[in-house]
């Protein structure tokens, strides 16, 4: 990764796909034009932020108009390297493995499943949609032989490990990990999501509604 891509914040480029959904939300409704504030409005980040966002990648809408929301669209579709489309393989066809593939695939134009990987043979030939899902075993060639650059763990931790090896070996380049162990390899992008404790902190707000205060316990201890 060069410099320039190094200075931009993780936080700022996690929000650009949330710009893009809202602005191919507007054009879908009929949007022109739209400004920062109107993007703020229906997002709920500020306009200083989204400006500031825009701002690390060029120039973009004129002053006292606002920005074309199709093209900007677009622009953001390039600078996030999805404007072709992008294949992503998952790994691991087990419930989790299964939803998500399902999802991506109706869902998602921009960034899809298209191969999906399982070890075990009661699964492998099986059908996700129109994807039948391969064989570890092939994995390193056929993820090669794509040209795929992106992946998605959702095997149990034991395994995630050798997976990963696999996809470095195969060229990926950016994985997202389901699995509950955190992993890296050399010249590989690692996002963990760690289901169980996403739901542990949720379980703050609803403790919250219970009329549980989080703060008792520490200030008697105090």
């Amino acid at each position: 990764m060069d410099e320039s891509r190094r200075r931009i914040p993780q936080a700022t480029i996690r929000r650009l796909p949330i710009y893009l959904r809202d602005l191919t939300e507007a054009v879908a409704q009929g949007v022109a034009v739209t400004s920062s504030s109107e993007v703020a409005a229906r997002t709920g980040i500020s306009s200083e932020q989204i400006r500031k966002d825009l701002a690390y990648f060029g120039a973009f809408g004129t002053r006292g108009v606002g920005y074309d929301a199709r093209q900007l669209a677009g622009e953001i579709r390039r600078i996030l390297g999805i404007s072709r489309g992008v294949g992503v393989a998952l790994v691991g066809a087990g419930h989790l493995g299964f939803a998500l593939a399902r999802y991506s695939r109706q869902e998602s134009a921009d960034v899809a499943v298209t191969m999906v990987f399982d070890r075990d043979p009661r699964i492998v030939g099986s059908r996700i949609g129109d994807l039948t899902v391969l064989p570890v075993a092939q994995m390193e060639m056929l993820v090669r032989r794509a040209g795929v650059k992106m992946a998605v763990i959702a095997v149990p931790g034991d395994a995630a490990a050798g997976v990963l090896d696999i996809l470095a070996r195969a060229g990926v380049e950016a994985v997202l990990n389901f699995s509950p162990v955190a992993l890296s390899a050399p010249g590989v992008h690692v996002q963990h999501i760690d289901l169980t404790m996403e739901l542990q902190s949720l379980a703050f707000f609803t403790s919250l509604r219970d009329g549980v205060d989080p703060l008792a316990s520490a200030e008697g201890r105090a």
